[in-house]
């Protein structure tokens, strides 16, 4: 768990969309996610180059256009959002924030299991560390 960086809003707004869409190119991304972000095209591009450098996405070439791809999965992505939000915002435990996930049907059963198992790694993670 401690090596997926942290995570800014924009990033996982664009990680949202090549989770729904998959493989996209920075352009379809881009008229996806201009409307809420209100960026140029050059912005979300340098965006997704950055976010390959940190290894959050892969950017591989189709027919002579740059495409990419997440390299963390939905649940690894949402990890670190439920761990800042819960410790941070609401001061409880990541476990309960998952719990909401759970009772609103918005992930799959299985994409939670990946959740809670990603959040005690990561528990045990800070444990060894202390």
């Amino acid at each position: 768990m401690g090596t997926i960086p942290e995570l800014s809003r924009a990033e996982y707004n664009i990680l949202k969309v090549l989770w729904a869409k998959g493989r996209q190119s920075v352009r379809e991304v881009h008229d996806l996610v201009q409307e809420k972000q209100g960026w140029a095209y050059s912005t979300t591009k340098t965006m997704m180059d950055r976010m390959a450098k940190k290894g959050l996405l892969e950017r591989e070439t189709f027919h002579g256009v740059f495409v990419y791809r997440a390299l963390v999965s939905r649940p690894a992505g949402l990890v670190r959002f439920i761990q800042f939000f819960a410790e941070r915002v609401l001061e409880t435990d990541p476990a309960t924030v998952v719990t909401l996930f759970a009772k609103n049907e918005t992930l799959s059963e299985a994409e939670i299991a990946e959740l809670n198992r990603l959040l005690e790694e990561g528990e045990a993670d800070e444990e060894e560390g202390a």
